[in-house]
């Protein structure tokens, strides 16, 4: 399997976070396991053969059962990988069900950004909300919902572990933007500060483009707050 200089794993506790860049928007996919070896897959964005070979040999290298596919929101690049996923490794997908306009805009997004080829997403099977949980293995991700950036766009948070899957709303120095269908800033702000920020400051932050960061280190410096 070649190496993607932006992959990592880091050891956080009993779960693991495996993240990949992919596609030309280079968007953070994340694959969670622990000791069982059941993982979730969050927001595939594989879009071309070999990141999707990258992907898969990934798992398969290292004994991997994708037990769920999950999105935190369903814009095209979040969501390039979803059938791919769901057939190869026969999971089921869930979402909020406020971003399943936004999953079904995809194709027409696709054609107005003229991007080829896209593999249409299946529809979820379940709806996922705020207060619910995501189980694998011996591990829990607690969610909360977070929109603003997408009507529907929820966050998976690691409590035991001190790790939130963020994705899109927040940013080392930035936040989401919100001028997409169904994006808005006020919202946006909010939704950070009620369910992020009340996170202790040590949380380490997986965003869905670019570098980690911390909760403590949003809540101090960055500028749109």
């Amino acid at each position: 399997m070649s190496r993607n200089p932006y992959l990592f794993s880091i050891f956080a506790g009993m779960i693991q976070v495996q993240k990949f860049v992919f596609s030309p928007f280079q968007e953070n996919t994340i694959v969670l396991f622990d000791e069982t070896k059941e993982c979730v897959i969050i927001d595939p964005g594989c879009f071309d053969q070999n990141e999707r070979d990258e992907l898969k040999g990934f798992i398969e290298s290292n004994g991997l059962k994708p037990v769920q596919l999950l999105n935190t929101h369903c814009h095209l690049d979040h969501v390039f990988g979803n059938q791919f996923v769901a057939n190869e490794f026969g999971i089921e997908l869930a979402i909020h069900e406020k971003d399943l306009p936004t999953l079904e805009w995809v194709p027409r997004a696709c054609e107005m950004y003229g991007i080829p080829g896209y593999m249409e997403s299946p529809q979820p099977s379940s709806f996922l909300d705020e207060g619910d949980q995501v189980k694998f293995g011996n591990s829990t991700l607690d969610i909360r919902f977070v929109p603003g950036h997408a009507p529907g766009h929820i966050v998976f948070i690691a409590n035991e572990e001190g790790f939130v899957i963020n994705a899109d709303c927040l940013f080392a120095g930035s936040i989401g933007r919100t001028d997409l269908p169904g994006g808005d800033h006020p919202t946006l702000i909010a939704s950070i500060k009620e369910k992020l920020f009340t996170l202790p400051d040590d949380y380490v932050v997986y965003t869905g483009h670019g570098p980690e960061t911390t909760i403590g280190a949003e809540k101090s410096g960055n500028p749109f707050f």
